[in-house]
């Protein structure tokens, strides 16, 4: 038993045990930024440890609502985080919007003019044409909407190409299996791929915003470091980062 007391205090005069890391769930639109967001936290919180995940945000709402361990869900749309606040699988009182996406027409093939905008998705030559996934990937309804108030959902529909996630329909692009995508201005704007074939950004009337929002999970509500990276993200320096990266911002309402 002494020995134990010993070890203890021993413990104790060492200084505080290491943070868990904090768990982070990212929309795919902030592949080429989240990295640096992480960074300019830890510089505001230098202990914390930020562990992030990429990939579709539908495929995070349904990992979170049966029990997947993030503390953070940073969501390319408001509804997801909405609905695991509705399931109480998030805290609703944190959910905030941090950021308003935009999409654009991306190619690297010189043979399509995308200043043309969507209607050069007419053009008989096209024929893969790379989208997010409708279901899942807030971008990917966002192209569909796009499509479908131009009146091209049908024609395009048989030659689409659908990713995972924004990025990898990105990826498609990037690889030449597809000609064309409807990505994130995030994604062509970013410094790994500013230059990168050309693109046009697609007009947002009468489409819904893209509005994104971050929420504290159920499991990130023992994790005090959740909320404050939620907060974080209407920071001066949070901000500064997102819009360099193309993205629109909400209000700041800190």
């Amino acid at each position: 038993m002494k020995k134990l007391l010993v070890i203890l205090f021993a413990t104790l005069l060492a200084g505080p045990l290491q943070a868990a890391p904090l768990l982070v769930a990212a929309a795919s639109d902030l592949a080429y930024c989240i990295d640096e967001l992480a960074a300019a936290f830890r510089k505001e919180v230098p202990e914390a440890e930020v562990k992030v995940s990429t990939g579709a945000s539908g495929n995070f709402f349904a990992q979170i609502r049966h029990g997947a361990p993030f503390h953070v869900l940073l969501s390319a749309d408001m509804t997801y985080p909405t609905q695991l606040a509705k399931l109480g699988a998030a805290d609703a009182a944190t959910l905030r919007p941090y950021a308003i996406g935009r999409i654009v027409l991306w190619t690297l093939d010189p043979r399509f003019d995308v200043a043309q905008g969507l209607s050069v998705l007419r053009d008989p030559r096209v024929a893969r044409v790379a989208i997010g996934n409708p279901d899942t990937a807030p971008y990917g309804r966002a192209a569909r909407a796009a499509l479908e108030r131009d009146k091209l959902w049908d024609a395009v529909q048989p030659r689409l190409v659908i990713g995972e996630n924004i990025a990898q329909a990105a990826q498609f692009v990037q690889t030449g299996n597809a000609q064309l995508g409807i990505v994130s201005l995030a994604t062509v704007r970013s410094p790994k791929m500013a230059g990168v074939g050309r693109y046009h950004l697609i007009s947002d009337a009468g489409l819904a915003p893209i509005e994104q929002g971050a929420i504290v999970t159920r499991a990130g509500s023992g994790q005090p470091l959740a909320a404050r990276f939620v907060r974080f993200l209407g920071s001066p320096a949070a901000r500064a980062i997102l819009e360099r990266n193309g993205f629109g911002l909400p209000p700041a309402n800190d």
